[in-house]
């Protein structure tokens, strides 16, 4: 299968003149950034032979882009590198400068190997831990919060003096195309790098947009990059052309050393070409002129750099050629070799690096906490953070209104007095920045624990999660880890003050993200022994946690009568494994299955059927991901009847799973089921319309307590 961008350079190297001036000095580099190229540009024409063949599974290629080849040459291979999918050379250059190659490593990837070293046949992606690679995947511009977050974590690691991934020199670089520049997460990230400088906090990373002019098939409007980042106060512009290898090599090399000397952001704009389409699947003569491709083809890199080697007289035109070929040959040899290497073969194997769990060790690591006075929910989560605070030097607690305030509810007041602001701060308001930002410490050797203000302020930010946080251990085989504990401030029972945003009670785009561990205590000393063991897990194995705490319960001192003091509690003596629940009482009626603020109300309601002589116990799931199982169906046995208590939304609610679950696991008793309205919260009292009530609760338990039992 013959290529028109491989047949056009042959043409057009034949056409060359020899040079008649002498070899200048940067011959040697010169040649070793052509042989990137070279190798990237005949990945791509093998990705698309072996697709066609069956055997290769990934056509996205970086031809027209091997100018960041000189790039990766301005830069050490201890910068770390966050990079978008046209980055062959890049990596291929890198590579180099650690005497190695990364042909293999590539072409495995694109067959799917579990050889391939970075994701171990799991996705195509750039990456490699030697060479302080952290692989990306293809979600639209959701690597560059995480990128701002290993910048920020080089110097921040520094100042608290403890152990960091990077250099203290370090820079952190970042690249992605022109369409993704204009993705909500890129103003956004790019907006918070010069917000932090601006401050005049360190910021050392070098965003480069790679600008093609087209995204799939929307062309960028001329000059449109140049336009948007090239006066941006705060952030220093460079514009090379990916073309002439040469000025990109020095623009790139003031870059880098601007931001390495000055610790700001800045913005290396590369103008390149897109050749061969979008993908192997995508026919470009259905939305581009005849001409427009021409003139791609006229502005190849790789003859840039041709013409640039023979007209100093460093090659001959066949002897460009020579290399050409002989790079070909390579090239489709190794990706023979790869072809035939064993692939995954099991869900097992598959899932293996999603969420690894040593529990030993994690309740090793497990400190005991001090006070003894009983607390309320609040006052428990602030003394857990100012215990982890002084257990963990690299712990970080950040968000908005964090610090200075004590955040909204006052649960973190006072922990900046006590740690410090290098390790307890405020944000600015961009939840993507914010979660992209912890992202960015925990894989750099930083411990974490982003706050998230409400959760309806989540779901703008949760791609956060599910696209980077969860998909960096399975796409780098767990070579890379992102420990971080999100606290975030949700559920609903406010008395209607607020509405949706400061009432919401839907998690479901949390439940499904692979991996993710969902913390939901609902009383003071769990919330306790759940946040150390969160923070334990995410240091032992990288767990990536998201913690929900209840609003309505943080101040909440009674459990049936005023002044009874029912929901306080000293500090848990006891350790909480992730997945493990919590029953109250040994009722033989009915099993109340329930979490967060369900599990106040369903302690109520049991209190009043047991005046109406039903016997109830109730079952706090505490974990929602991974969901305990194994208690689940031990208490549900020990009643035969489950009422599942559920103040999340009937449609994507909690109580699908826990049906589900029973259902899998064999459960032959009676179940059902009362949850809140498939509605948003409104204001006022309106809000109790649409929320699951005690009332509910009740009328469901007694009905469900006076059906008999299958025989």
């Amino acid at each position: 299968m013959t290529e028109q961008v491989d047949e056009h350079f042959i043409e057009a190297v034949q056409a060359l003149s020899p040079g008649r001036r002498p070899a200048t000095k940067l011959g040697p580099e010169l040649l070793e950034l052509f042989d990137a190229q070279l190798g990237s540009r005949h990945i791509d024409l093998a990705a698309r032979e072996f697709r066609a063949r069956g055997l290769g599974y990934y056509t996205i290629g970086s031809s027209g882009h091997e100018g960041n080849a000189a790039v990766a040459a301005a830069l050490r291979p201890t910068d770390p590198a966050l990079l978008h999918y046209r980055s062959g050379a890049f990596y291929l250059a890198r590579m180099a400068q650690l005497g190695r190659s990364g042909l293999l490593d590539v072409l495995l990837g694109m067959m799917a190997a579990t050889d391939e070293p970075i994701a171990g046949g799991r996705h195509k992606v750039f990456g490699h831990h030697d060479a302080a690679i952290i692989p990306q995947t293809s979600t639209i511009a959701s690597h560059l919060p995480r990128a701002l977050g290993v910048a920020f974590a080089i110097e921040r690691a520094r100042k608290l003096g403890v152990p960091s991934a990077w250099p203290d020199d370090a820079i952190t670089v970042c690249s992605f195309g022109d369409a993704s520049a204009n993705h909500s997460t890129a103003a956004g990230a790019i907006n918070a790098a010069v917000y932090t400088a601006y401050q005049g906090l360190p910021v050392p990373l070098l965003f480069v947009c790679e600008d093609n002019g087209i995204g799939i098939s929307v062309p960028t409007p001329r000059g449109w990059i140049a336009s948007a980042y090239g006066s941006r106060e705060g952030l220093r512009y460079f514009h090379a052309s990916g073309f002439d290898l040469v000025q990109t090599r020095e623009v790139a090399v003031e870059a880098a050393e601007y931001v390495r000397r000055h610790r700001k952001p800045a913005f290396l704009h590369l103008s390149t070409v897109r050749l061969m389409g979008h993908a192997g699947s995508d026919a470009e003569v259905a939305y581009r002129s005849g001409t427009d491709i021409a003139a791609g083809l006229a502005r190849d890199p790789l003859l840039g750099t041709a013409e640039t080697l023979v007209a100093a007289g460093v090659l001959t035109p066949a002897e460009v050629l020579d290399r050409y070929e002989a790079k070909r040959a390579e090239v489709h040899r190794l990706a023979t070799d790869a072809s035939e290497r064993p692939q995954l073969d099991s869900a097992k194997a598959v899932m293996a690096p999603l969420a690894p769990r040593r529990p030993a060790q994690v309740e090793a690591r497990i400190d005991r906490l001090t006070w003894t006075e009983p607390s309320t929910f609040a006052q428990s989560v602030n003394r857990t953070l100012a215990q982890l605070l002084g257990q963990y030097p690299n712990l970080c607690v950040f968000g908005e209104d964090v610090a200075r305030k004590g955040g909204v509810y006052g649960v973190t007041r006072g922990l900046q007095k006590l740690a410090g602001a290098g390790r307890v701060f405020d944000t600015l308001l961009d939840e993507q920045s914010v979660l992209g930002l912890g992202l960015g410490l925990g894989v750099s050797g930083l411990l974490p624990i982003p706050e998230i203000q409400y959760l309806a302020y989540l779901h703008n930010a949760a791609d956060q999660l599910r696209g980077e946080g969860a998909t960096l251990p399975f796409f780098s085989n767990g070579q890379y880890r992102n420990p971080m504990v999100v606290r975030i401030a949700g559920y609903a029972y406010q008395k209607g003050f607020g509405g949706h945003f400061h009432n919401d009670n839907a998690i479901a785009a949390l439940r499904d993200i692979p991996g993710l561990v969902i913390a939901s205590p609902s009383r003071p000393d769990d919330a306790a022994a759940m946040l150390r063991t969160c923070v334990a897990a995410a240091d032992v194995d990288g767990t990536l946690s998201a913690f929900l705490e209840p609003i309505a319960l943080y101040h909440t001192r009674d459990l049936h009568e005023d002044g009874d003091g029912g929901w306080l509690a000293p500090a848990p003596t006891e350790h909480v494994p992730i997945g493990r629940a919590r029953t109250y009482g040994d009722g033989t009626d009915l099993t109340m299955v329930t979490f967060g603020n369900g599990v106040r109300m369903s302690l109520r309601v049991a209190r009043r059927l047991a005046a109406d002589g039903v016997c109830a116990r109730v079952l706090d799931l505490r974990w929602l991901a991974p969901l305990p199982t194994d208690d689940l169906l031990r208490e549900a046995a020990a009643t035969g009847r489950v009422l599942v208590v559920d103040e999340t939304r009937r449609t994507g609610g909690v109580s699908e799973t826990v049906v589900t679950a029973l259902s899998d696991r064999g459960f032959t008793g009676l179940v059902r089921r009362v949850a809140s309205e498939d509605s948003f919260i409104p204001l006022g009292d309106a809000a109790r319309t649409v929320l699951l009530s005690e009332d509910t609760i009740h009328d469901a338990a007694i009905s469900l307590a006076a059906q008999p039992l299958h025989s």
